[in-house]
């Protein structure tokens, strides 16, 4: 946790104190080891970062003074469609995603997507938010992503898709691609990511039939959550 994530259901009164109970309590205690006096990195969700001065800090509260004195690092300019992981694997790429400044992941069913993987209790709401706030942490960013849950393939390639994409570079990654992934694209872009089977041809065809191109990393084929980053980082 390099950010103390403040939400706005803290309570921050209108001397800017604000205290603090459960796992980032704990966190303090046993992690920064901090007392009263020091200062920590805070931010507000959705909102700004600064200094937090501790005031008051015992196993059961963590009383601070804060101040906020920088916006946000931006976001990164990309649009991923992900084809659903498996739950594990969900949680720890939406950490990842969210820690790298993705703010729109959409969650796309596909043929070898398990049918099972929809029911995970995963994909509540609280769940998912859970692994945003501590990607948000880990980065020292405030701004939570957005999640849509599109359990209809075809539909969502007919009648969101293409307006999803306008004014981006649609991108589709796909084992059989010819073309490399580009570098430092240096514009917004819109990344597909298929199963870790890869989509199937008819939903390759489907997709590039809205404009995308798709692109390979490399002879290797990768886990979902080595190739989200792993293209993130290449294509910015």
């Amino acid at each position: 946790m390099n950010l103390i994530l403040l939400l706005p259901d803290d309570g921050i009164d209108g001397n800017g104190r604000v205290q603090l109970r459960g796992r980032r309590l704990k966190h303090v205690l046993e992690v920064h080891r901090a007392a009263a006096g020091d200062e920590l990195r805070v931010g507000m969700l959705g909102g700004g970062i600064g200094r937090g001065r501790v005031l008051l800090l015992t196993p059961d509260v963590l009383e601070m003074e804060v101040r906020f004195d920088r916006t946000a690092p931006p976001p990164l300019p990309l649009t991923l469609i992900l084809a659903l992981p498996r739950p594990k694997a969900l949680r720890r790429v939406l950490r990842t995603a969210s820690s790298m400044g993705v703010k729109r992941i959409v969650l796309l069913n596909a043929r070898r997507v398990e049918k099972s993987y929809w029911q995970s209790p995963y994909l509540e709401t609280k769940a998912l938010t859970e692994q945003l706030l501590l990607g948000l942490e880990q980065a020292q960013d405030t701004l939570l992503p957005e999640i849509l849950l599109r359990p209809l393939f075809k539909p969502f390639v007919e009648d969101e898709l293409p307006g999803l994409i306008r004014n981006t570079l649609p991108l589709v990654a796909h084992p059989n691609a010819i073309a490399e992934c580009p570098r430092n694209t240096g514009r917004e872009v819109t990344l597909a990511i298929g199963p870790e089977g890869g989509f199937i041809p008819y939903e390759v065809e489907k997709i590039a039939g809205c404009g995308f191109t798709p692109i390979r990393l490399g002879e290797r084929i990768l886990s979902t959550e080595t190739v989200v980053p792993a293209l993130l980082a290449r294509l910015f």
